[in-house]
């Protein structure tokens, strides 16, 4: 009888327990979590479609990060989102480009690392950034044998901050900039600088269309405590413990302040795939008027997929194909 009683009391506590629990899960879900920002330009109207992203330019069609690639996919597509990448250069000079080097867009093979940060804009001026253009339909290099007068013309030198800016200022004040900063440390401090100052004395219609985003930890710090102007997406460590939190069921205890939670559609940790497309994630972020940003989808398939969820962008190398596919939603 007594080991009956003592489980009975076991059962009871132990229920007592998971209830406390369950009302504080709901409870926790239930309570309005602080907003990012009470005005966020990525979100999208309600009702409309995704922003389109040009993922470097839209390296498909043109040569990435050129100022040719952002005309085209501006002008003639008419994208929503430049998104790039910026390297400082050994004279202080704040470039686009992915890679730190620029070798496997303007070098021929075999040639020696061409690194940013150990030349001077001058002599990375001296390439031509789409010399290792393909075209996806004829397979020829169209660009390799363009002359020094036709690189300019055409905008295939390699671009400095304040260049993409001034391109569209004038005639695109609604555009809007992913730039992820790819110097870490004092580098990246200063490019942090640099993007702040052109901003503010010379694009200031701009400042809150743009959106930085880095992987170095300190450069995320550096950016929150002297540019808090400046609109942030998410780091890896940001936008991760934003998943796991809405993963359990916590999302107050999210402390996140970035504006875009930028994220693959999955995701591999100790060989675990996680599905980051659920429609918790995206719903618990606009909650916070957080914008919701998918890279890079190439596929049409998947595009349609993230069309449906209501995300709020999709980052695109392929930005005439993104084009295609919501003009079946358009009604």
């Amino acid at each position: 009888m007594k080991k009956k009683s003592k489980l009975k009391k076991f059962l009871k506590v132990l229920g007592c327990i998971v209830l406390v629990l369950a009302v504080f899960l709901v409870v926790i879900n239930l309570i309005p979590p602080k907003k990012v920002t009470e005005n966020n330009p990525f979100i999208k109207a309600e009702g409309a479609l995704p922003m389109i992203a040009a993922h470097r330019g839209g390296g498909v069609s043109n040569p990435e990060n050129t100022l040719m690639a952002y005309r085209a996919a501006v002008r003639e597509i008419g994208i929503q989102i430049c998104e790039t990448d910026v390297w400082m250069t050994s004279d202080g000079h704040l470039v686009y480009n992915h890679d730190e080097t620029i070798n496997r867009t303007a070098c021929k093979e075999g040639e020696a690392d061409v690194v940013i940060a150990e030349h001077t804009l001058a002599e990375l001026r001296k390439y031509n950034m789409g010399y290792n253009f393909k075209d996806p339909d004829t397979g020829e290099y169209p660009y390799r044998d363009a002359s020094e007068e036709e690189q300019e013309r055409l905008g295939l030198k390699i671009l400095e901050f304040h260049e993409l800016m001034e391109e569209f200022y004038d005639t695109n004040k609604e555009l809007l900039f992913i730039v992820e900063i790819k110097n870490g440390g004092e580098t990246g401090y200063k490019a942090a600088d640099i993007i702040d100052r052109t901003l503010t004395e010379r694009f200031p219609d701009y400042k809150n269309h743009i959106v930085i985003g880095t992987f170095h930890p300190e450069i995320e710090e550096n950016l929150r405590n002297e540019h808090p102007s400046l609109m942030r997406g998410g780091s890896t460590a940001g936008a991760g413990k934003f998943i796991i939190t809405q993963l359990f069921g916590v999302n107050l205890f999210a402390n996140v302040d970035f504006t875009c939670l930028q994220i693959p559609t999955s995701f591999k940790i100790a060989g675990i795939k996680l599905n980051l497309t659920r429609d918790t994630y995206i719903k618990r972020a606009h909650r916070r008027n957080m914008a919701v940003q998918y890279w890079t989808i190439n596929d049409a398939d998947e595009m349609r997929m993230l069309i449906e969820k209501d995300v709020d962008a999709i980052m695109t190398d392929d930005p005439k194909l993104l084009k295609k596919v919501l003009k079946e939603y358009e009604k």
